[in-house]
């Protein structure tokens, strides 16, 4: 199942009542369509149209596409304009413990996620409203979220394409603020394209004309595709290194472009893609034309958060479970590209502190698991490997860890994250180790539910 859906892993709330009929509405809404992803606009339309347009009455949108990044994106771009007194709806996917992570409703003070009882009025609707019809879940659910979005007053809202974009649920807003594509890189080839430039025109899809465009680091094949593309929809385009800069000098995020110069503090996510990540959120914030003050953006990069990116796990059940001294990280990272962001981030930690690192790896069978690991050859001292629990599509953990040995990195398969982390504790490293979870965000979201932390 793509990580977009998780309709078979809803997990328990504060009134079990709801929770339960929220699992049976997402039930029903899988067999409304033969195919879990369908890209196409034409049934969106006809659901909003039966809904009255809520999609037209929504706050300032930002929409955000890309590969890599856009969830740490919008959560610097959250961060800041709530930091400036802004009620900001956000629309992301996929969840990683409660299907309500997607849908998090702007607020003075700072936004909440939907409760139960919401979610569901509006999901019911929605499910009404179509009749039947064929429809994928993240179509419903989409229309869903801009039912929430429209009824609820907001200054901003965040939206996040959950698949490619030209022909995403999403793509049907008409004129947002700014258009956002992050980096582009190989993932979800059987739907986007075999190439980079296939996979980016579908990204630049969401490009529109007047809008202005804020384009994260590309390689450059990519890059030509999106400047093609914005060309095309009469969008003006600004690209990260040409029309700003986002650099880490004496441990700050400085940041310049036309409009001056910010020195703000590092950011709160670790690792120096976040710098990158948090440039772009900048870049795009000041496109949008927001006229918000400096303070805003030194406090939302401070405190921005985004769980399973480079996650520290220091409470919970899981440290506990590891030799005393050990390090805990969590990352959903799942292609080659992430995987590279992330080994950078445990290289700029070795150089602070040195530990062995030990990888405890789970990844599906839709990704390319040796691209993924080389990444970390001749970082990672060892690979634990374990399957995804509840899904099909899972590497078996033999599967893994014949692929770690094959690209160099001594490898053993365990059951399940508990088992690991013993392995782990077995093998008297010394110092004690870094731990580091990662390669799929559906393993990210089980070890936050086993480790009693999930989202809030």
């Amino acid at each position: 199942m793509d990580p977009r859906l998780r309709g078979d892993d809803i997990e328990g709330s504060d009134s079990a009542l709801s929770m339960t009929s929220i699992d049976s509405i997402v039930a029903r809404l899988l067999g409304l369509h033969p195919r879990l992803i369908d890209l196409s606009l034409d049934r969106m339309w006809r659901i909003l149209a039966t809904l009255g347009h809520p999609e037209r009455r929504l706050p300032p949108v930002i929409h955000v596409a890309g590969t890599n990044g856009k969830g740490s994106t919008i959560a610097f771009m959250r961060a800041i304009l709530e930091a400036a007194g802004l009620r900001v709806h956000v629309y992301t996917s996929p969840h990683l413990v409660r299907f309500n992570e997607r849908f998090r409703l702007g607020q003075a003070g700072g936004g909440v996620l939907v409760s139960d009882e919401e979610l569901a009025t509006a999901l019911t609707e929605c499910e009404a409203a179509n009749a039947g019809a064929p429809i994928t879940v993240f179509e419903i659910e989409t229309a869903a979220a801009f039912l929430l979005f429209a009824r609820y007053p907001a200054d901003a809202l965040l939206l996040e394409v959950g698949l490619g974009g030209r022909l995403d649920a999403t793509n049907v807003i008409e004129r947002p603020l700014a258009s956002v594509i992050t980096p582009v890189s190989f993932d979800h080839a059987d739907y986007l394209g075999d190439t980079l430039g296939k996979i980016a025109a579908e990204k630049a899809g969401i490009l529109k004309r007047d809008v202005p465009a804020l384009i994260a680091a590309q390689p450059r094949e990519a890059l030509a595709v999106i400047e093609r593309a914005a060309a095309r929809a009469g969008a003006p385009i600004k690209i990260a290194g040409e029309d700003w800069t986002a650099t880490e000098e004496r441990s700050r995020l400085v940041y310049q472009d036309d409009d001056g110069l910010l020195d703000l503090p590092a950011p709160k996510l670790y690792g120096r893609h976040q710098f990158e990540n948090a440039g772009v959120a900048i870049a795009a914030l000041r496109a949008a034309a927001l006229k918000l003050p400096p303070a805003a953006f030194e406090a939302g990069i401070a405190k921005a958060d985004w769980p399973a990116r480079m996650q520290r796990l220091a409470q919970g059940r899981l440290p506990a479970l590891i030799p005393p001294g050990s390090e805990l990280w969590l990352d959903g990272a799942h292609n080659a590209d992430g995987a590279r962001a992330i080994a950078n981030a445990i290289a700029d930690l070795e150089e602070r502190v040195s530990r062995p690192l030990v990888l405890v790896v789970g990844m599906l069978s839709t990704k390319d698991c040796a691209a993924f690991l080389k990444n970390f050859t001749g970082l990672a001292r060892r690979v634990i490997a374990v399957p995804i629990p509840h899904q099909e599509k899972s590497l078996s953990a033999a599967a893994v860890a014949d692929t770690a040995r094959a690209v160099g990195i001594p490898a053993e398969s365990r059951a399940g994250i508990e088992t690991a982390l013993a392995t782990i504790g077995a093998l008297g490293l010394e110092p004690a180790p870094r731990i580091l979870i990662t390669g799929s965000l559906y393993l990210a979201g089980e070890v936050l539910k086993l480790n009693g932390t999930p989202p809030s």
